[in-house]
């Protein structure tokens, strides 16, 4: 059987957003995730793409999950990178762990933890959301703990720095990139990778995904820089996901709906909103990147914004010209149309909007993994 590195899973690096306690120290961070595979080796890839300091890794391990943040003590093993346990990484910069001899069973979960002694500058890192993304923090040194004490340890939504897990599988196993915005980011491809198990597809659903990102924009004040980087800057980095065959695009909303004037908002002038060909332009620009990676891609249509708070005619035409080239362009391998599944007339349909009509609820997530998963079903 042929083997290669497969990703089960995988985060966007961005910019936190800005508060001032912006350091830790003396913390612990451990992430969980549930394995699509099995595999013989694990590598794993800590990022500090958007660090504005270095970060030092005193230790960084992995484990076998027993519940919730508590692990398996006699599983918990050293993760090297160039054979030394700890890492530095500078400015930018990103490594890849030595392969590690760690066996891993189908759907087990297993979790990765890594310990910062000295203050530390948690700048990079990403907001994630659903079902199966949880992470988890601790004061002190957890990394060789199976229990982590739950009265000095919490939940957290961000991931900082673990931007990739991959095992050495069977080759045939695929991956799927889900790649977009605070939409992406949120529950919908955790409910993918859901129906992928519930169905038995060796199919792992891999997120790079950044609330209030743009295709064409981005911002340069601590105010809205969390909103991340345009796709020129994050698209290429993102791309590289182990294994990854299969990429599925939903971005180009922010673009649209962000822009209101220097009157109503010194850093969203008008001259950001861009025109539809300048939205399909760079979509292009992302389908021409992938293919050239060898990946099929596929763009799913921009959902309805109607009674957002920055709603007007002339937003919901641009998301209807852009919508009618993902529709009809014969550039891609596929449209999903998540528009027309979760749409009645022209906005969400009252059960899938979460209430600010620009995020679906649950029930819209799962309504657009079961028409993501349709159409991977297809083909």
């Amino acid at each position: 059987m042929e083997k290669e590195f497969k990703a089960i899973y995988g985060q966007a690096m961005s910019i936190v957003t800005h508060k001032p306690s912006q350091y830790a120290k003396n913390i612990t961070l451990r992430y969980p995730m549930k394995s699509t595979f099995k595999g013989d080796k694990v590598r794993i890839c800590l990022d500090n793409f958007t660090g504005k300091e270095g970060v030092v890794f005193d230790s960084v391990t992995i484990g076998r999950v027993i519940s919730g943040r508590d692990l398996d003590p006699t599983s918990i093993v050293d993760i090297t990178f160039n054979g030394s346990k700890g890492l530095h990484l500078d400015v930018g910069e990103q490594c890849y762990s030595d392969p590690l001899d760690f066996k891993v069973h189908e759907q087990e979960t297993i979790a990765i933890s890594f310990y910062l002694k000295e203050f530390t500058h948690l700048r990079c890192g990403v907001y994630t959301q659903g079902p199966l993304s949880t992470g988890y923090f601790g004061e002190g040194d957890f990394s060789h703990a199976g229990i982590m004490d739950h009265a000095s340890s919490m939940k957290t939504p961000w991931v900082f720095f673990l931007s990739e897990v991959a095992l050495l599988t069977d080759a045939k196993n695929q991956v799927i990139t889900c790649y977009g915005d605070s939409i992406t980011s949120q529950d919908w491809p955790d409910y993918l990778q859901k129906l992928m198990w519930e169905n038995n597809k060796k199919v792992s659903v891999v997120r790079k995904a950044v609330s209030g990102t743009r295709i064409l924009r981005q911002y340069s004040c601590i105010q809205y820089e969390a909103y991340g980087l345009k796709g020129d800057y994050r698209f290429g980095h993102e791309m590289h996901v182990a294994g990854s065959d299969t990429l599925i695009i939903l971005q180009g909303i922010n673009d649209i709906i962000h822009p209101v004037g220097v009157e109503k908002n010194e850093f969203r002038p008008w001259q950001d909103l861009p025109s539809s060909q300048e939205l399909i332009d760079g979509l292009r620009k992302y389908v021409k990147h992938a293919k050239s990676l060898g990946m099929k891609v596929y763009i799913g249509t921009l959902i309805p914004i109607e009674g957002w708070r920055t709603y007007a005619y002339f937003r919901e035409n641009l998301r209807n010209e852009v919508n009618e080239w993902i529709r009809t362009t014969d550039e891609i391998d596929g449209v999903i149309d998540f528009d027309k599944d979760i749409c009645d007339g022209h906005k969400m349909q009252d059960a899938f909007d979460s209430g600010d009509h620009l995020h679906p609820s649950d029930e819209g997530y799962a309504q657009m993994a079961k028409t993501a998963y349709n159409k991977m079903s297809m083909e």
